[in-house]
Order: C-alpha cells, then sequence, then structure tokens
C-alpha cells in the first residue's frame, strides 16, 4: 500500500505528525488507528470466509484477487493448457516476413532463405518511388 513512500517522506510525515497532533497525544491517536486497521481487516476476512462457505465446495479454491482484470489475464495467460508459449516461441517473424516479401517480388522462398540466411538476411522494408524525378503533384483547389 505504501510501497511507492521513500525514506525521507516517511521522515517529513512523522514531523508533520508531532507538530500536527503533539507528543502526548500522538500514542493514543497511533493505538486508535491501528486498533481500526486490525477491526477492518477482521471484517473483511470474516466477510471473504462466508462469502466461501456460501458458495459451497466448488468454489474452494477461489481467490478475490482474480477478480481484478489484471491478475485474471496474467492467470490465465500462464495457464499452459492453451498452449500460448509454444505459439509464441514458435513464431519468427524475420522468416515470415522474408518469406512474405518473396512471394510478393516471385521469388522461390526456400532458395531466397538459404541465401539471405547466409549473408544475414536484412531485408530493405523502405518505400522506394516509381519514378526517381521527385515531381510535385498536381495542385487542387477544391481539395484543400
Amino acid at each position: 500500500m505504501f510501497n511507492d513512500i521513500g525514506p525521507l517522506e516517511l521522515v517529513t510525515l512523522i514531523v508533520l505528525a508531532v507538530l500536527v497532533f503533539g507528543p502526548d497525544k500522538l500514542p493514543k491517536l497511533i493505538q486508535d488507528v491501528t486498533r481500526t486497521i486490525r477491526k477492518i481487516r477482521e471484517f473483511s476476512e470474516g466477510a471473504k470466509q462466508d462469502i466461501r462457505q456460501e458458495l459451497g465446495p466448488e468454489f474452494k479454491d477461489f481467490e478475490f484477487e482474480d477478480l481484478n482484470p489484471k491478475t485474471f489475464i496474467r492467470k490465465q495467460l500462464d495457464n499452459d493448457d492453451l498452449g500460448l508459449k509454444e505459439i509464441r516461441n514458435g513464431f519468427d517473424l524475420k522468416k515470415e516476413m522474408a518469406e512474405v516479401t518473396d512471394s510478393v517480388h516471385g521469388r522461390d522462398s526456400e532458395l531466397s532463405a538459404a541465401s539471405s540466411g547466409s549473408s544475414g538476411g536484412s531485408i530493405d522494408m523502405t518505400k522506394k518511388p516509381e519514378n526517381p524525378r521527385d515531381e510535385r503533384p498536381p495542385f487542387d483547389a477544391d481539395a484543400t
């Protein structure tokens, strides 16, 4: 909860608390706050146990943290039943792009894959103009 508070900020908060509440009232205030936090935690755990009992034995392994969408998705993607790791590891983007480029240019993909694999396989994906002259397109007053 307070993972992002640094040591300097913590010291500043303690000094402010001493200045605002005074050294004589501060211990009583700390006891009240810790007692309140403890009661809230007990109430929360009791509510969780009641919900688990009402759901029945089918939801014995139910975790309330799974209701957070990020946690749920992370847990489902880490599940090995879907085979996503094999799909992710089996996909080679450079090879796929080389095959697409070869098919566009009408070359044999096995021949060019062998030659590009030995030469480093850098593919120029920049768009080159068809005519080398730098001609401006005609001005259209209606388009602007």
